[in-house]
């Protein structure tokens, strides 16, 4: 019998308490995670991916987790899914506009690799409001960003944008 895996991409920009929950809940179910900060070539990204893949590690070791995999990815995630020989596919899902968009991801990733499965948990309902969106606006404005990320990564992405005057 084949190894249980699941790939778990996400834009990391920056990663937060809700995408980190997702992944450690499906660490449970699933032999081995692949979470991929995963580069969408329509989006602009704050961070540099190491930075991304620093924040995502941080999580993983709080966690203490030893079946999560870190990794990035620019092209497709159905190809990338076959090339780590994982049959799955994990989403969080916030909201009916977030059920939209990954019913649209699951049929379009499906017509590359029929045998593809996407899963999708729901968000805790403290997580449910949570973008990084609002963290970014939020950590613009020097605001405190800890409860919706480490606060290791809060402090690093407060003192990126605003050095020495960022709150503490």
């Amino acid at each position: 019998m084949s190894e249980k895996i699941i790939v778990y991409p996400i834009s990391a920009n920056p990663p937060s308490w809700g995408h980190a929950d997702i992944m450690m809940r499906a660490a449970t179910h699933f032999e081995k995670i692949i979470w991929v900060a995963a580069t969408n070539p329509q989006k602009s990204y704050m961070f540099t991916l190491e930075e991304r893949l620093e924040m995502m590690r941080a999580y993983v070791d709080y966690y203490k987790l030893k079946n999560v995999e870190i990794c990035s990815h620019a092209g497709t995630i159905a190809r990338f899914a076959e090339e780590k020989g994982a049959t799955f596919l994990l989403r969080g899902l916030r909201n009916s506009s977030d059920y939209q968009m990954e019913l649209e991801l699951s049929v379009g990733n499906r017509g590359i690799n029929k045998e593809l499965e996407t899963i999708c948990l729901f968000a805790k309902p403290h997580f449910a409001t949570i973008s990084s969106t609002l963290i970014r606006e939020l950590a613009q404005l020097n605001e405190r960003i800890d409860q919706y990320v480490m606060p290791s990564i809060a402090k690093k992405i407060l003192h990126k944008l605003h050095g020495d005057k960022a709150i503490t």
